[in-house]
């Protein structure tokens, strides 16, 4: 059965490391919001497990405390072992847009690469103020649908097999058209 990061245990844990991480640099919730651009009321609804998180705001938590979303993420998961069969995978859902991740290859000690599965419904958008870590590398391999990722202002438009690798410095822009939704595999190293 497939793990899904939407249910109600795992928002209780994802709240856990959210708090954790804040209190580890002894950071208020005031200097977090600072840092973040994310409100006060809504880190402490994040922190106490009231709201679920969006893609959005996962990124920029993950700006703040300067990782990526994949390591956010996996903060709350428990250990992996080196072989992760698809039904172990974890999956987090955006609650807003429908957008879906699959942590392919999460985040581990010992191996700086990571392979994300993200699937982006038809006429979707998600924004992105920059990278948790400057220059991080990206491999964007799109396998279905229609994508258009518009990276620190210029616009490429990818159709399935289409590969774009950049290193990420500034925002970036995911978008699908209203008729297509895209499947694409994102590898971090």
């Amino acid at each position: 059965m497939e793990k899904s990061i939407n249910d109600a245990d795992l928002d209780s844990r994802i709240a856990t490391h959210l708090k954790g991480l804040r209190i580890a640099r002894n950071w208020s919730l005031d200097d977090l919001a600072t840092r973040s651009g994310i409100s006060r009321a809504t880190l402490s609804r994040l922190e106490n497990a009231e709201t679920s998180a969006t893609a959005s705001t996962l990124g920029k938590l993950a700006t703040a405390y300067g990782i990526t979303i994949s390591r956010l993420l996996h903060l709350a998961e428990q250990q992996v072992d080196p072989f992760l069969p698809r039904s172990q995978q974890p999956v987090w859902q955006d609650p807003t847009n429908g957008f879906e991740r699959r942590l392919v290859s999460p985040p581990s000690d010992g191996l700086s690469g990571e392979v994300v599965e993200a699937r982006l419904p038809s006429g979707q958008r998600i924004a992105y103020d920059g990278p948790a870590k400057q220059g991080h590398e990206h491999h964007l391999v799109l396998l279905e649908g229609r994508l258009h990722l518009t990276i620190e202002g210029t616009r490429h438009d990818l159709g399935p097999g289409d590969c774009l690798r950049y290193r990420l410095y500034g925002p970036s822009l995911f978008e699908t058209p209203p008729e297509t939704g895209a499947r694409y595999f994102l590898f971090l190293v």
